[in-house]
């Protein structure tokens, strides 16, 4: 056996190793660990908001008495020490819910199990003690029995709250939409049997209070329709905080936001974000794969071929900013304002489809997003080699049972990584939604049980917007913070999900068809 001489004490590095390939693979790995962190910075600043931490209550160096959850510790500036901010709630009575606090002034922190957290619709959190029950009928409660009071109330007033949403969403708003065209007596003596009935329920919310007491002695009474929940933390175990922490994070998952998006959830955030994204996607692919089978397979492919692949390359250049101008002059002005004067004369100058709606944000990201699928597109049709082309017209298919039977179906996994990138684009555009359709808070989702059931006119929320207008048009950014951490980890794992889902789909589809050789 012949060998190939070596260099003593030198070994031949294989073919595609070498100083660029290690650089590669150390590039890749900082990308992946980059990436990890900013998963745990997220998850850790926002899956942390919604643990039930515990309540000090602190007295001062000059008397005073507080009692608030402790959020973080800096160095203090320009001076030795350091100093605390504590969430201490009581809006109503201090003003703000923050305090700033040096550490050396704190002579004492305990931990009272009687100290209890009450999240309320409105002035934010209280802190403090239960004092008293006081029932609209009978007698006042206080220690055990106005605790045992109150959490019963409360756990009625969700399920009134579940039926007052019932209600509304189910018969009220499409008995309200009936009667704009149908006045008829029944018509009228059905929705004012709801009315009624939502009526009584929120009746039966009004009327008890309780009686707190904040940590320095100060007495208040509170309605207890504006509770939304109470809870003790200092006296809660481990698994019982672990529960709750699950329940919170449900509620940010489910619910609506309130109070300027720095309270509540993002459920109407997630169902806008998914459904234009879908409506995106079944209008950008169809497009897009068309445009480049024409490229590739159909058009002469000469100079001016050439100029239009240039042409598309350079649109996917473009500021997302200039596709938010062209879809409100051409789709919502345009369009939008030519359906209205055909369709929906008699709601002018009430605009129908000549505003901002879901319709015209999915075609504007769309548009978008149409040179990423052409060209995604393009690459996988020029990969296929002509033989296979050639051998379906020598066994007599015609050129169109060509394209559909043989290119089209080896082409599926390159049109799938076209529509991943267009997804995980979209999903995350933020500028052009601004202009073409997203709202701040949408009254009603675009999908619902009424005819036609998919509104395209609607206005819809979105989890990219949400985290725009809570991190820089909030009142109380210490407290939007968390929710901006919590938004974006969902947004990532949103966007995870839908190219995952694609993902699997295009492997279904490779191991199906064969894959195709990189030579």
């Amino acid at each position: 056996m012949i060998r190939a001489w070596r260099r003593p004490g030198r070994a031949r590095l294989p073919r595609g190793e070498g100083p660029w390939a290690w650089l590669a693979a150390g590039s890749i790995s900082l990308s992946l660990l980059l990436l990890a962190l900013l998963l745990v910075l997220l998850a850790s600043r926002g899956l942390g908001h919604f643990w039930p931490s515990d309540v000090a209550q602190l007295t001062l160096a000059d008397g005073r008495v507080l009692a608030g959850r402790e959020v973080r510790q800096t160095p203090l500036p320009d001076a030795e020490g350091e100093e605390r901010l504590y969430r201490t709630g009581n809006r109503d009575l201090n003003g703000d819910i923050w305090t700033w606090l040096p550490v050396a002034d704190i002579e004492t922190e305990t931990y009272p199990r009687e100290l209890m957290v009450l999240e309320r619709r409105r002035w934010g959190d209280f802190i403090g003690r239960l004092v008293a029950w006081m029932p609209d009928e009978g007698e006042r409660l206080q220690g055990e029995a106005a605790r045992q009071a109150l959490r019963t109330r409360l756990a009625e007033q969700v399920r009134w709250r579940e039926e007052i949403a019932r209600l509304r969403d189910r018969a009220l708003l499409p008995l309200a939409a009936r009667a704009e065209w149908d006045e008829t007596p029944e018509t009228t003596r059905v929705l004012g049997d709801v009315e009624a009935r939502i009526r009584a329920l929120r009746d039966r919310m009004v009327g008890d209070l309780v009686v707190m007491e904040s940590a320095d002695g100060r007495r208040i009474r509170l309605p207890v329709e504006e509770i939304l929940r109470a809870r003790w933390p200092n006296a809660m175990s481990p698994v019982a905080k672990f529960a709750d922490w699950g329940k919170g994070l449900w509620r940010f998952l489910s619910e609506g936001p309130r109070a300027g998006n720095v309270e509540g959830g993002v459920w109407p955030a997630i169902f806008g974000t998914i459904l234009m994204v879908m409506l995106m996607s079944l209008l950008v692919t169809p497009f897009g794969v068309l445009a480049a089978v024409y490229l590739n397979e159909v058009a002469h492919q000469g100079r001016l071929t050439r100029l239009v692949r240039i042409g598309v390359r350079n649109l996917a250049g473009v500021p997302s900013i200039v596709y938010g101008v062209f879809g409100l002059g051409v789709f919502v002005y345009g369009l939008g304002g030519r359906l209205d004067q055909w369709f929906f004369e008699e709601s002018l100058p009430s605009p129908t489809f000549g505003t901002g709606g879901l319709l015209w944000a999915s075609l504007t990201l769309a548009l978008l997003t149409l040179p990423v699928v052409i060209v995604a597109t393009e690459e996988g049709l020029a990969r296929i080699p002509d033989r296979q082309r050639e051998g379906a017209l020598a066994l007599g298919a015609t050129r169109l049972e060509m394209l559909s039977r043989v290119v089209l179906p080896m082409a599926t996994p390159a049109m799938l990584t076209g529509m991943i990138l267009a997804v995980a684009r979209a999903a995350g555009e933020v500028a052009p939604l601004m202009l073409v359709g997203v709202a701040k808070l949408a009254p009603q989702v675009p999908l619902d049980g009424d005819f036609p059931f998919l509104h395209l006119e609607r206005k819809f929320m979105h989890l990219g917007y949400h985290i725009f207008d809570t991190a820089f048009h909030s009142n109380d950014v210490q407290a939007a913070m968390p929710l901006v951490y919590a938004t974006a980890l969902l947004l990532v794992l949103v966007i995870l999900v839908l190219n995952l889902t694609a993902i699997f789909l295009r492997h279904h589809l490779r191991s199906r068809h064969g894959s195709l050789s990189r030579l």
